[in-house]
């Protein structure tokens, strides 16, 4: 795993803690709509670029889509922007329901 990514024991270990990150799923509202992690805001992939500014702050920010390669994109155009923190969820919601939380429901 690279430094983009950051794997679901880890994220659910730092939530776990206390820790203020910004989670922000980059999947579509239908997605969405089908299952969530808590606390997540929903800005989709497309929408990125035009949310920019709620996304530029000093704490963490984990991207999660699906299966973790439209958010490791996200996380990475992140970076170029200045967003030195952004990361990716490593597996995305997928691997989130089957390592963490079984009541989120995969699609």
């Amino acid at each position: 795993m690279n430094d983009l990514e950051i794997s679901a024991a880890e994220l659910k270990q730092r939530l776990d803690n206390g820790e203020n990150i910004v989670l922000v799923d980059v999947r579509e509202p239908w997605e969405n709509a089908q299952c969530r992690i808590e606390g997540a805001v929903l800005i989709p992939m497309g929408s990125i670029p035009s949310m920019l500014q709620k996304l530029d702050t000093d704490e963490p920010v984990v991207c999660y889509c699906h299966h973790g390669m439209r958010s490791l994109d996200v996380a990475n155009w992140l970076r170029q922007q200045g967003i030195s923190t952004a990361k990716s969820l490593a597996g995305g919601i997928d691997r989130w329901s089957l390592e963490i939380d079984p009541k989120v429901p995969r699609y």
